[in-house]
Parts: C-alpha cells; structure tokens; sequence
C-alpha cells in the first residue's frame, strides 16, 4: 500500500484570477447640478496620503481626505477628518470634518465637531458643532432684495435734483434747525 520509494506530487498552484483595477470617476465638470446621489454620479475623492500643491477647480462633488496646498473651487465639498487644506475654498455646500487655513465662501456651511478651521466664513447659512474649533470673522452674504415698487410704498421719496442727489424737503429743514 505505502512505498517508500514514491513521493506524492504536490497539486501545481492554479493561478488566481486577478480583477481589473477600477479607475475612480475625477469628472469635475459635469453639466447637471443636481446631487450625485440623485443622478448616479460618483462623487471624487482624494485619499489620506495624498498631497496636492496646486489648485483644484470643477463642478462637481469632492470628498478630500488628502492634503491640498491651494485654492479649492467646485460644486460640493466635504473635507474628511484626515483633510487639510491651506488656501481659499469655495463651493455651494461645504462640510469641514477636518482642517482649513483660509477663507470659506459658500450658501451652505457646516464645521463639525473635528473641524479646525482659521479663516473667515462668508455664508448664507452657517452651523457649527459644539467642539469645533473656529479662528476668524462670519461674513453672512445678503440676498438682494426686490426694489420696492412706488404704489407699495407707504413712504414717500424725497425729491431728487437735477443731478440725482436727494433735496431737503420742509420737514428735513425744521428737524435741521433743531440741531442749533
């Protein structure tokens, strides 16, 4: 039954099969601004090892975990708890997990609680976690507002000169001579 003399061959290894690497979607200008969740689309992201010294523009949504050494102007941004950026940043919504050096301009803002951020904030809507740590000015950016029109206006305007600057009606002259 057993020799001694044979050996058993070993099984030769099957090679196995490898899957193509998957090239991660850096489309930063799409047309649509609708949500990539909504479209399908996929949102772009910088990994923690990675360092850009440069700007970064485009349309769309960015999830940076690496650091960038730039301005940073596109759609939607979320800066990851590993993200840095030193530089102006820009975008319509901006979540700040992790660290920024440098103005933020955008509607809507939030800094949760990990968030580092030295700079000022110009926003339309602005909300900050308990625990995060913010240096600089809140700049809220005003909507224009419609003119009023004449007939909805309670108040009379006070008649313009020929160069369009504003004349002193009786009213203003006897409020002026108060002031003596």
């Amino acid at each position: 039954m057993f020799n001694k003399t044979s050996k058993p061959t070993p099984p030769k290894p099957q090679p196995v099969p490898v899957p193509p690497l998957e090239t991660p979607n850096v489309n930063m200008n799409r047309t649509k601004p609708a949500s990539s969740a909504a479209t399908g689309a996929r949102l772009s992201s910088f990994g923690t090892g990675l360092l850009i010294e440069g700007n970064i523009t485009g349309n769309g949504d960015l999830h940076l975990d690496g650091t960038v050494r730039g301005d940073v102007k596109v759609g939607h941004l979320i800066v990851g708890e590993s993200g840095n950026i030193e530089g102006k940043v820009e975008a319509e919504t901006i979540e700040v997990r992790g660290r920024v050096v440098g103005s933020i301009t955008g509607k809507q803002i939030k800094l949760q609680a990990t968030a580092y951020v030295e700079g000022d904030i110009t926003h339309d809507q602005l909300a900050i976690d308990v625990g995060a740590f913010f240096q600089g000015r809140c700049l809220q950016s005003r909507r224009p507002e419609p003119a009023p029109s004449v007939a909805a206006s309670p108040i009379a305007t006070p008649a313009t000169a020929d160069f369009g600057t504003p004349s002193l009606n009786a009213y203003d002259m006897n409020a002026l001579s108060d002031l003596k």
